[in-house]
């Protein structure tokens, strides 16, 4: 049986490392920085180049639309918290400035993403008493369709991150060349999927698809609603009917976050087939992140067309 002094001279020696060893324990880790932005594309960007050293909060989920959303008491909440908000600009988010003048968060740091993006514009004039009037007339907001126009957003996530976060830049460029990469690949594998379509005429329900179209070889050949939020009146159903016949348009391009209710008419009365996409990623599953929310829509609209 031990005695006692043996007992008191354990304890001193387990002590004295424990003491020598204290210095070499890890700091505590930094915590990660709070960063807010508006559409889940944004958020899936912002996580992929931050890492474990950002907690990102998107203010729109999938399924919502980003033209008719309202922010809510827990937006406040997060607009408060964060050091960073990455928007889209281009009026898509016309409640930003009163949100954050709400949350007294004047030195936020807001970052435009769409900002040196070659934009495409509406055939439509804009109405300015319309509430997505002024963002038509800057330029078409649903940049992010494209994802050449990603890789500027992503490009501009970068530069902030690291800005605000110096001692991780080198790592947010590492992942951002690796999300690139992988993109790049995602981009070459759906241009050859659609090599050998033919008939690529689509109705699109709104004004989301021009970026998506211009990339990947679709014609918009009508728009059901020349402004968000803005129904068809009956002669313009009747005339986007006959425009469905005479160009024999397969597909009618709808999205989950919109009613459903005219493109179903459409198709009942042209035989024409109504796509449900998402121009959100989480909008619908299977996209979850913008690279599954591309491979989705590209193939569910090629399938859509090659079958009708």
């Amino acid at each position: 049986m031990l005695s006692f002094r043996c007992i008191t001279l354990y304890w001193i020696i387990l002590s004295t490392v424990g003491f020598i060893s204290a210095p070499a324990m890890a700091a505590p880790s930094k915590e990660p920085l709070n960063v807010v932005v508006t559409i889940p594309v944004l958020k899936d960007l912002a996580e992929v180049v931050g890492g474990p050293h950002v907690r990102v909060t998107s203010l729109l989920k999938g399924y919502e639309n980003e033209h008719t959303y309202s922010p809510k008491p827990s937006d406040l909440v997060a607009v408060r918290k964060a050091q960073v908000l990455f928007e889209v600009g281009l009026g898509l988010e016309v409640w930003v400035a009163n949100l954050v003048k709400s949350a007294g968060r004047s030195s936020l740091t807001i970052i435009t993403t769409s900002k040196g993006i070659g934009l495409i514009h509406d055939d439509h004039e804009a109405d300015p008493n319309h509430r997505d009037g002024v963002k038509h007339a800057r330029g078409n907001p649903h940049v992010w369709m494209d994802p050449e126009n990603a890789v500027t957003m992503m490009r501009h996530v970068t530069e902030a991150l690291s800005h605000a976060d110096p001692d991780h830049a080198q790592e947010f460029r590492q992942n951002q060349a690796a999300y690139l990469r992988r993109l790049d690949q995602l981009r070459a594998e759906l241009t050859d999927r659609l090599r050998k379509l033919s008939d690529r005429r689509i109705v699109a329900h709104h004004p989301a698809w021009p970026y998506f179209a211009r990339r990947f070889g679709f014609e918009i050949v009508a728009t059901i609603q020349a402004q968000s939020a803005s129904e068809p009146s009956a002669a313009q159903i009747r005339q986007l009917i006959e425009t469905i016949k005479r160009h024999r348009v397969k597909a009618v391009v709808s999205e989950i976050q919109l009613s459903q209710r005219v493109p179903e008419l459409l198709a009942r009365e042209t035989g024409a087939r109504v796509v449900v996409l998402t121009t959100l990623p989480g909008g619908l599953p299977r996209t979850d992140t913008y690279l599954d929310m591309l491979r989705y829509n590209v193939l569910q609209l090629a399938s859509a067309l090659e079958t009708s």
